[in-house]
């Protein structure tokens, strides 16, 4: 009984910080509507801020100073960050918002890098909360004591700014109709900077409090992230009783799993997640969400015709260019366009899904790395022919989008995209967990492709007749009936449900479309590494393609594969760099204020205006 209390006392004590950073998120989503997917970055500046503090306000009184003023010093770098690039995007689709704080994530790491270098810092013990308390023979940390007794103060105070004062009113109304609150004469802007503020003060007071219990490192934003936005979700977007309820159930669970269900740890708060929104699909206390007032990708600026004979002439050179790449004699050229076309497969399958479907997906990564893994166990256990496991592996990467459309679609907007991401952590967890079967962190090696294809060229060849293949059965798919129902799905699934389409039927067809062309990618570069690893699924891949799309230009056809060609082109040479992250970060912060429209459609915009174009769609 003893050991009973003690870990769920410890599960109430990391419960703290995680509603402190849960809580500022819901706050910022409730108001701005923005999924602010730096706010990870926010909470370990919060450590490494309250670290440095630390070290020059001595005893009780500095210690505790040191983590307020953390909080406030973080939450002012969030106005900067709110200033300057998130108030140009307000009016920007849903993507593009996310897009921006990416960026932001990015600049953060590297800034976070050059100010206090690579090494972990361990944060300092409490002063006076250096010791234990024994209760029913077992020890707690006395710090942990004041953390349980610490967060209750926080929400109570949360709970009467919002509900009790001036302020709390006018973010509760906004909360409910911004634009009854802009029509009553009360400036958004700043009522908007404000909660962001507060959220990431939040963010960083959770980050300073968790430092006598771990410490400061750059993995901080990452590794909390996931835990966050789970804790939001379940709770419901935007309240902050659910957060609070959220972060102690998720807390409670994982300290529990520890001692009785080791294997579950990295997935059980996925779990949770899962059987939540499939009860209760907008969080325990959540209300319903869809997509912000102006879509989660945007509406096409006019209707997508098939490209035009001077594009066609285009893309016909560019196929030729591609043939002749092995004439070069250079095999690190045929390496690395082999990785451009799989990557750029793999790209516009997510791409068809968010620009023709409107469906964000951060977890497309787990049909690639589903497509990889079936054609490598395949290999491995059944002694299967390349040929067969290479078509076998889109098979198996579209039965799992099956599965997984059919649970996420269910729920839409922020919780169809946590939905999505949920599943593609289960199955990273299953690959990483399952090492008798996947290899573990140590992979599926040995790989490689038939005899025929055993050659560089050869095998190029192959993956260019394949890449270039499915790039162009999405874009006929595209332009075919099916397509145009999807975009009426997306644009209006009312107006579309009134002419006898069936909205989800449609998104499920394509998530599962979307989710095979994303296997038969994973099944190409599992053959040209010949090898493959758990983290082909990890969220990072996902956010990859997610990037590479935006980049690209989401609202045209040709963005995915565009996109991947220029991130896949351009990432060898970045990533020389030291601060590669802040370039990039710099770089995609730039296009989302200044080109949102992307390569493609900045492209397009160009032509017109030199007027190289007699029919403004051929670059579509």
């Amino acid at each position: 009984m003893g050991l009973f209390i003690a870990q769920l006392l410890t599960g109430l004590a990391n419960a703290g910080a995680l509603f402190m950073v849960a809580s500022g998120l819901s706050l910022i989503f409730g108001v701005t509507r923005v999924v602010n997917f730096a706010h990870g970055s926010f909470y370990m500046l919060g450590a490494y801020v309250g670290y440095s503090l630390m070290q020059v306000l001595p005893g009780v009184v500095g210690f505790w100073g040191a983590i307020l003023l953390a909080g406030l010093i973080v939450g002012l770098i969030g106005v900067i960050v709110e200033i300057c690039v998130l108030r140009p995007v307000y009016s920007a689709p849903e993507l593009f918002q996310l897009v921006a704080t990416f960026g932001v994530i990015l600049v953060i790491q590297d800034l976070a890098l050059m100010i206090w270098g690579p090494t972990d810092l361990l944060g300092p013990r409490a002063p006076g909360l250096k010791g234990i308390v024994r209760i029913m023979g077992e020890p707690v940390p006395q710090y942990d004591i004041a953390l349980i007794v610490i967060t209750p103060f926080v929400a109570l105070a949360l709970w009467y700014l919002i509900t009790r004062t001036r302020v709390g009113t006018l973010v509760r109304a906004a909360t409910q109709d911004r634009e009854m609150v802009g029509a009553l004469g009360v400036n958004q802007a700043w009522l908007f900077t404000g909660v962001f503020f507060l959220g990431c003060a939040l963010a960083g007071l959770g980050g300073a409090l968790q430092l006598p219990k771990g410490g400061a490192d750059l993995l901080m934003d990452f590794s909390i992230l996931a835990s966050v936005f789970v804790v939001v979700v379940i709770g419901g977007m935007g309240s902050l009783p659910g957060a609070y309820l959220a972060a102690v159930i998720i807390s409670v669970l994982n300290v529990f799993g520890v001692t009785y269900m080791p294997q579950s740890t990295l997935v059980l708060m996925f779990v949770v997640m899962v059987i939540v929104l499939m009860l209760r699909p907008y969080g325990l206390l959540g209300r319903e969400e869809v997509a912000g007032e102006h879509g989660q990708v945007g509406e096409p600026e006019r209707p997508i015709k098939p490209a035009g004979p001077r594009i066609r002439l285009l893309v016909a050179g560019l196929i030729l260019l591609l043939a002749l790449v092995p004439l070069t004699g250079s095999n690190f050229a045929v390496v690395l366009v082999t990785d451009i076309l799989i990557f750029c497969l793999f790209a516009a399958s997510l791409h068809f899904l968010l620009g023709q479907g409107g469906l964000v997906s951060f977890g497309h990564a787990a049909f690639f790395g589903g497509g990889a893994y079936v054609a490598a166990l395949l290999v491995t256990f059944a002694d299967t022919p390349m040929e067969l496991a290479l078509l076998l592996a889109p098979v198996g990467a579209g039965l799992a989008a099956i599965v997984i459309g059919w649970v996420c679609l269910r729920s839409t907007g922020v919780y169809f995209a946590m939905l999505t991401l949920a599943f593609g952590q289960l199955l990273w967890s299953l690959a990483f967990q399952w090492g008798e079967i996947t290899g573990g962190d140590d992979g599926l090696v040995n790989i490689w492709p038939s005899d025929w294809a055993s050659d560089n060229d050869v095998y190029y060849y192959l993956a260019l007749v394949f890449c270039v293949g499915g790039i162009l059965v999405l874009r006929h798919v595209a332009h075919a009936p099916f397509g145009y129902a999807l975009r009426a799905a997306r644009d209006s699934a009312r107006q579309a449900e009134a002419t006898g389409i069936n909205t989800k039927r449609i998104q499920w067809v394509a998530f599962a479309f979307a989710g095979t062309m994303a296997g038969l990618a994973g099944g190409l570069f599992v053959f040209s590494k010949g090898s493959v690893f758990p983290n082909e699924l990890e969220i990072a891949r996902s956010f990859d393609a997610l990037i590479v799309v935006f980049l690209g230009g989401v609202k045209t056809l040709s963005g995915g594969w565009v996109g991947g060609a220029f991130f896949e082109s351009v990432k060898d040479w970045l990533t020389r760099f030291e601060y590669w992250r802040l370039a990039l970060g710099l770089l995609i912060i730039a296009v989302v204020i200044l080109a949102p429209e992307g390569i493609v459609g900045s492209l397009r915009k160009l032509s017109e205006r030199l007027g190289l174009l007699r029919n403004p769609e051929e670059t579509r």
